[in-house]
């Protein structure tokens, strides 16, 4: 007969207690992240609008300047500059800035400009390099030229509707001291640019919507809305060179002034054409970077998001429980996607048959950005390979 000592039992007793524990806080931990994933599409849900066209206000309707700063011809570059002449506005100038005389980009602005004698536009040639970010010099000469007190930032690939200035527009509060538009991925060309969508689109603009709804609002560089004369009062577009990313600055310059970084209701459109894995991840790398060095305390937690971490403990808890594993997984994913689908699918944003696996892979490749993040060496933007450190941005090389 085989004895079985008081010390073993209790070792068992204190092992078993143990294991139950960590199962309950694996599964609370999972179940916890998960209810914060569906929290941020909800509160993002209640702060977007379906896409619809929004008609010019019945009374004040001020003159506005659009700056494009532009590098280089994209997929999309003759269709985006369509669009920028096209605007139900009734009095609008374009101005449209390039930092070298020889860029093949040129060559398309002047051939718009030309076949759209009835909008004011100009191009400006030049680099006023008062900060290390490529883009702000780019926008500086436009800055000063601009003839009106409404000032619109627009990056070149952004695809404007027709009521892009009223969706600004609709936008500004009295409390506010800048309006901006995140940017929607539509158009991908291949598995890549689905992936890419999946990080623009549930992820992205889904968290900066949930943020503007609990009160933090970030400005993004892609669609900027500013009162000209507010700016100006407060160290002009020379301000913003203040952070190495120009809409980190804007963020803090608003939030210093006791004003609000509001967002429209119904953000506009990037056309992603074809993608590489390559420039997905240089580009998350960059922005991962960037946030790192301008909001520390916000980027800490971004290895929560996503559906990697509460899977991974959804089967630490399933594994020590005995229950199924594969029951668990698909469980733990239909929690997570099902409802960034029907974000999706509700805004009239892209959605596919293969958007599930762009999230998976999108998902799987959250925790290395995030790790990067965190990391120095160069990354690349636009062809130039850059080191962001806490307060500069050094630009390395010029590959072009």
């Amino acid at each position: 007969m085989v004895r079985r000592f008081p010390e073993a039992v209790k070792l068992s007793t204190g092992s078993d207690q143990i294991s139950m524990e960590l199962t309950i806080a694996a599964a609370l931990g999972s179940s916890a992240l998960l209810l914060s994933n569906l929290a941020s599409i909800l509160l993002a849900s209640s702060r977007l609008r379906k896409r619809c066209v929004i008609e010019p206000p019945a009374g004040s309707r001020p003159p506005v300047s659009i700056i494009v700063p532009s590098r280089g011809v994209e997929p999309f570059t003759e269709e985006t500059l369509r669009r920028a002449f096209s605007l139900d506005w009734p009095r609008y100038e374009l101005i449209f800035c390039v930092a070298h005389a020889e860029d093949p980009v040129v060559e398309l602005i002047d051939a718009a400009i030309a076949l759209n004698p009835k909008v004011p536009a100009r191009l400006l040639i030049g680099d006023d390099r008062i900060s290390a970010n490529p883009k702000l010099n780019n926008c500086v000469k436009g800055w000063q030229a601009a003839r009106h007190n409404w000032v619109i930032l627009a990056d070149s690939n952004v695809l404007m509707p027709q009521d892009y200035v009223q969706q600004m527009m609709a936008a500004w509060r009295p409390d506010t001291g800048l309006v901006c538009s995140t940017p929607i991925g539509s158009r991908p060309d291949g598995f890549w640019a689905e992936v890419e969508c999946a990080f623009l689109n549930t992820l992205q603009a889904r968290w900066q919507y949930a943020g503007e709804a609990l009160g933090l609002g970030f400005a993004q560089g892609k669609s900027m809305l500013w009162n000209k004369p507010m700016l100006d009062a407060n160290g002009g577009i020379h301000a913003l060179a203040a952070e190495i990313a120009e809409d980190a600055a804007s963020t803090k310059l608003v939030n210093g002034l006791g004003l609000k970084v509001n967002l429209v209701a119904s953000p506009f459109e990037q056309p992603l054409g074809q993608r590489r894995l390559g420039e997905i991840w240089s580009r998350q790398a960059r922005w991962a970077r960037l946030r790192r060095v301008t909001f520390p305390l916000f980027f800490a937690p971004e290895i929560l998001t996503g559906a990697a971490l509460p899977l991974l403990l959804g089967l630490v808890a399933a594994a020590s429980a005995g229950v199924s594993l594969p029951t668990t997984t698909l469980c733990v994913l239909v929690i997570a996607y099902l409802p960034e689908c029907l974000l999706a699918w509700a805004k009239g944003w892209y959605l596919s048959s293969r958007s599930v696996t762009a999230m998976i892979v999108r998902d799987a490749m959250l925790p290395a950005i995030w790790v990067r993040g965190w990391l120095g060496g160069a990354v690349e933007w636009r062809g130039n390979a850059m080191t962001i450190r806490t307060r500069e941005l050094t630009e390395l090389d010029e590959i072009a």
